[in-house]
């Protein structure tokens, strides 16, 4: 499985939120897969090991641009598809970057309405801000968008309500770019439960080392690119890998 193209200048993916955990699982496999990668962090000291060690592996330092930024930043986000222009054709977006809210995750009698708005500005607001700049150049290439969402936004978890709130937005609204954007590929991928840095903050304390690496998800997301499904569908990332 490829998810490269014969073009030959390598296609190229934003990937949100790549300085550690799914994201920079999901560049790596890319890079692997010979795309050129824009990607960011908030944490420029942990995205600029992030990628110095991620060009390493790959033996190749032009094909990864990383850029230490906030997704509710509107000048970053028009540096990270600026970057993209610059390195070729943008085929995918991928919307990653995302927050957990308060942890220990508070039950909905205790949620602070102003972490609640905080949440849905990065949670969904800033992935349709990044969208919307996207878009000239994905229609034209009739490319991708990934929305990376959770099972908290379809089932009723204790305290996962604003989480789970923030994400279900984060559906609709790829949903109805499905609808809207007939030239441009919308998928919801849920990559289940990873051993992630999130995931701990969500059961502070607790050992979640049962959890799987987010590495086991990347397979699964890769293949749902590349075999160009249909738009707007919701997967399951590790259900697409063989056990």
């Amino acid at each position: 499985m490829s998810v490269s193209t014969s073009s030959a200048t390598p296609p190229v993916a934003i990937v949100t939120g790549g300085s550690r955990g799914l994201g920079r699982a999901l560049v790596a496999g890319l890079l692997d897969h010979g795309w050129s990668v824009v990607t960011d962090g908030r944490d420029p000291d942990r995205l600029a090991d992030a990628a110095a060690e991620l060009s390493t592996a790959t033996g190749d330092l032009d094909r990864l641009v990383a850029l230490a930024g906030d997704v509710e930043d509107e000048r970053h986000l028009d540096d990270l598809v600026a970057a993209a222009d610059r390195l070729g054709r943008l085929d995918l977006v991928v919307l990653n970057a995302g927050g957990l809210g308060p942890s220990p995750l508070p039950r909905l009698a205790e949620l602070d309405p102003t972490a609640l708005v905080e949440l849905f500005a990065v949670n969904a607001v800033a992935p349709l801000r990044l969208v919307q700049r996207a878009l000239p150049a994905l229609r034209a290439n009739r490319g991708t968008v990934v929305a990376v969402t959770s099972d908290a936004a379809a089932e009723a978890y204790e305290g996962w309500g604003a989480y789970g709130a923030t994400k279900a937005a984060l559906e609709h609204l790829a949903r109805v770019l499905a609808a809207e954007e007939p030239e441009v590929t919308v998928h919801r991928i849920d990559p289940g439960d990873l051993r992630t840095d999130m995931h701990q903050a969500a059961f502070p304390g607790e050992d979640i080392s049962d959890r799987p690496p987010p590495e086991v998800a990347v397979p699964g997301i890769l293949r749902i690119v590349a075999e160009r499904r249909p738009s707007g569908q919701r997967w399951a990332a590790q259900a697409e890998v063989p056990a």
